[in-house]
């Protein structure tokens, strides 16, 4: 081990001055004992991974490495111990001799280093990887490719139990299915997908809205991990010939999680979505969503309002039920009775009564929101408006001293206007009792650690131009190992909000099309989704690309 690797961490980043002598003596006081340094500056954004990675490397000539260039040998696998392995947050990559090669998030952690020696048997030689890409490649190596071995061998023994196989917590079966959670988990996939191929099953993830294939197994493995998952979500196994939806409650690395689970026959078998819900990220902030300081306060003024409607909306997938969340729980004191009917509940809130519809018993959208009206409440929530029936009682509602906050399937907030025309409802009814509509979209966030700045190219340069904005620099993501080489990492909305004000009510009424609302919105100086969209895109928040992918260019 060189003389020079045994500084500390703290003395190291105030040489490479990345932190100041006020910075590192807050974390030394404010850090738990047994947090590490590094850990607590990222934590408290005072500085990102990525610095953290270069300063080791650069002081201690340490070597940085990306795990997804590497395939790892599993004998290497059974060198180091998976407990370790977890312990320490390091992972063996390749061996020469007696020298073993291993990538670790702290390559100042001495005792973990001398315990692989001492595991091992080997002379060590360390290198450094981001946090989250050890954590992705460990679940994956270590967990993942030991149930799928498992699994397979048990499948091809012919195992008759299968009854057994898919309700015993240690079979193999089991254990892989649990591993394919806890993998989506620690790739904060926000779904997983089974989908069944003519001769094979593949499992996909969505992250930050992106579908991945993340490995293909064989088509008899796919019965078996079908009926465990239905099995997961209380559903019944021998019905595959029409749709089911259930629920799972799991903890994953000691954080529950909430799946809603659904099912869909096809040709080639039962289709399995498993939406996460990740119960300890539940919204509870508006300022957490991604508005503008004036979104924000738009937004702020129409749910502070005593009655109306306010409508979010935008596709499956927008994040329009963690912005109602949030606003729910801006709305939720002690002197409201705030109640909901959703389909379904996906966070559930403290002092909020929320009803999960249920059609097969009757209790549709409108039926609850008919009991509601009869519950004495101050907020009414309704979970999505799909029909004519429900907008007519939302309306109602709304017109008896109610604040309904609901969603809409629509691409602008204009467009809401003409979809409850469509829907039947009659102008002056939208007109007075619409408060204000909000259209959402979500792109991807640059990932911190590897943005750069670059000149902005001469077609964004247009785009800027046409919307009467400037821009000679944009931020981009190179890609590196705690974002998965995409230059994305998490996602943040953009929004188009449109509150309904005295001329505007004028014209609902006299049935003006969705040009002349569009116009007079850019007169009062409202932001579309991709005027919001760029805005964040000069602020180095997301990428052209990313904007463009979501809003509309007129």
């Amino acid at each position: 081990m060189r003389a020079t690797t045994r500084k500390r961490l703290g003395d190291l980043l105030l040489e490479a001055g990345v932190i100041t002598e006020e910075q590192l003596t807050h974390a030394l006081e404010h850090k738990s004992r047994d947090e590490k340094l590094g850990d607590f500056l990222i934590k408290e954004n005072i500085l990102t991974e990525q610095q953290l990675i270069e300063v080791l490397e650069f002081q201690l000539g340490i070597p940085h490495v990306s795990l997804n260039q590497f395939t790892i040998d599993p004998e290497l696998l059974q060198l180091v111990p998976v407990e370790l392995a977890k312990r320490a947050n390091l992972i063996p990559l390749r061996r020469e001799k007696n020298k073993l090669f291993i990538a670790m998030a702290d390559p100042m952690d001495y005792f973990a280093i001398e315990e692989v020696r001492m595991a091992t048997g080997c002379q060590i030689e360390t290198s450094i990887a981001a946090k989250d890409d050890l954590y992705r490649t460990i679940t994956k190596y270590y967990d993942l490719q030991e149930s799928m071995e498992a699994a397979l061998s048990d499948i091809q023994a012919g195992t008759q139990e299968t009854q057994q196989e898919i309700v015993d917590e240690d079979s193999p079966m089991v254990r892989l299915v649990n591993q394919i959670i806890a993998n989506g988990v620690a790739q904060r996939a926000s779904d997983i997908h089974f989908d069944p191929q003519e001769t094979g099953f593949k499992v996909r993830y969505r992250v930050d809205g992106v579908l991945r294939t993340e490995r293909s197994l064989p088509k008899h493995m796919q019965n078996i991990m079908t009926a465990r998952v239905k099995i997961m979500g209380n559903l019944n196994i021998t019905e595959n010939r029409t749709p089911q939806d259930g629920r799972i409650k799991i903890t994953v690395n000691f954080k529950p999680v909430d799946i809603r689970l659904s099912t869909l026959p096809t040709v080639y078998g039962e289709k399995i979505v498993m939406r996460i819900l990740d119960l300890s990220n539940a919204p509870n902030d508006i300022s957490q969503i991604g508005f503008s300081p004036k979104n924000e306060e738009l937004f702020g003024k129409m749910i502070a309002r005593p009655n109306g409607i306010v409508l979010i909306t935008g596709p499956t997938g927008s994040g329009k039920s963690s912005t109602l969340y949030a606003a729910l729980s801006e709305l939720n004191k002690e002197d409201v009775n705030i109640i909901t009917v959703e389909d379904p509940v996906e966070y559930q809130m403290m002092g909020v009564n929320q009803i999960q519809v249920k059609e097969e018993v009757g209790l549709t959208f409108a039926a609850g929101l008919r009991s509601i009206l009869r519950q004495d409440p101050d907020i009414v929530m309704i979970g999505e408006i799909r029909d004519l029936e429900t907008a007519q009682i939302a309306i109602r509602a709304s017109l008896t001293g109610h604040l309904v906050l609901s969603t809409l399937h629509t691409n602008s907030a204009v467009e809401s206007i003409s979809r409850l025309k469509d829907m039947g409802i009659e102008p002056f009814l939208i007109s007075s009792s619409l408060v204000g509509s909000m259209a959402q979209r979500l792109v991807r966030r640059i990932c911190r650690d590897c943005a750069t700045v670059v000149s902005a190219t001469e077609r964004e340069k247009e785009i800027f131009a046409e919307n009467g904005m400037k821009v000679e620099t944009v931020t981009r993501g190179r890609g590196c190992g705690a974002c998965g080489q995409t230059g994305y990492r998490g996602r943040v909305a953009i929004h188009e909000i449109l509150p309904i004000d005295r001329d505007l009510k004028d014209f609902i009424i006299s049935e003006v099309s969705g040009t002349v609302l569009r116009d007079y919105m850019k007169q009062k100086g409202y932001h579309t989704l991709l005027q919001d969209g760029l805005l964040k895109v000069r602020s180095g928040i997301t990428t052209t690309e990313e904007v463009l992918r979501v809003a509309m260019t007129e």
